[in-house]
């Protein structure tokens, strides 16, 4: 898929910046009017220093197309350090992607849903609060997730968020640190049993139970793989009534994300206020760690707040 490309390509190259986003931009847009494959020499100044193309104006008369008045860089990127290997790499990435005329407006929307997550950068926040219970310190932070997908074109943050938060709380209870990915990328891509394998058991981390995941959940078990599955509290009826009607209820776990994490915070926090705080900030750590490997939205982060 072009996304898993486009998100390889950003992850490897740090493009999160807002002078590496101009680059994205402004040469996507270039390749769209002018077609591929694009010359990366003749889309330098004539000393070479800096890429033609970039400026304030290009940048803005861009963003304005998709509603976007705030301005994402003074100077369009022109004189960020690394533009022009940028552009260099970019200009390379997209001539051998070769991608058509409608791709090419679609990999430019999925740009600007990039700049969208910058300026939404300000990370989530857990909130700490001993008078309160855990399940709704986590539920409050899934609800964060949840607007700012509802904000962005096509994005899965609280898939996100739930793979990652699910992935930092195995990560401290396992003696082994599971394997982490991107959440972008597919099993069937991967070649993975589910988002974390251990021993004989593949966890599904969803947002969303669907009956592809049940046909996935009824292979692990043709092949001696005890699947579980993990989701939000809303949606555990939903994979129950899905696994019913593929005869697998009685032999698949299905877990609500809340107390999932929550069981183990009081568990590893030996049922303290301290311990529990201890815990939840661990959790927090791995998450933001995982984040910094696996993705390349900074605003997926979390804020330990108390």
């Amino acid at each position: 898929m072009i996304e898993e490309k486009l998100f390889a390509f950003a992850k490897e190259n740090n493009m999160k910046g807002k002078g590496a986003l101009c680059v994205a931009l402004v040469i996507t847009r270039q390749a769209i009017n002018a077609g591929l494959p694009l010359d990366a020499d003749t889309l330098l100044t004539e000393n070479h220093g800096q890429v033609k193309l970039l400026g304030k104006s290009s940048v803005q008369n861009l963003l304005k197309d998709y509603g976007i008045e705030r301005v994402l860089a003074e100077e369009g990127g022109r004189t960020s350090r690394g533009s022009v290997g940028n552009m260099q790499r970019y200009v390379q990435f997209l001539n051998e992607l070769n991608p058509s005329q409608s791709d090419l407006k679609e990999i430019e929307r999925w740009w600007v849903d990039r700049v969208r997550v910058f300026f939404a950068g300000k990370p989530m926040v857990f909130h700490f609060d001993a008078a309160k219970s855990m399940r709704s310190a986590i539920r409050d932070l899934i609800a964060q997730a949840g607007k700012r997908q509802s904000e962005i074109s096509g994005a899965t943050v609280v898939g996100t968020v739930l793979q990652h938060l699910v992935g930092a709380k195995l990560s401290l209870i396992l003696p082994e640190r599971p394997e982490m990915h991107g959440a972008s990328v597919a099993d069937e891509v991967s070649g993975r049993d589910g988002d974390f394998i251990f021993e004989d058991v593949a966890i599904h981390v969803t947002s969303a139970p669907s009956e592809a995941l049940i046909r996935k959940c009824v292979r692990n078990l043709e092949s001696a793989i005890k699947p579980i599955i993990i989701t939000t509290y809303r949606k555990v009826p939903v994979a129950e009534g899905l696994a019913e009607s593929q005869g697998i209820a009685d032999r698949l776990d299905i877990f609500d994300v809340e107390q999932f994490i929550a069981g183990n915070i009081y568990e590893l926090g030996k049922f303290a206020v301290s311990g529990r705080k201890t815990t939840a900030k661990q959790i927090v750590d791995a998450y933001n760690q995982i984040i910094d490997e696996c993705e390349t939205d900074p605003s997926l982060k979390i804020d330990f707040a108390k």
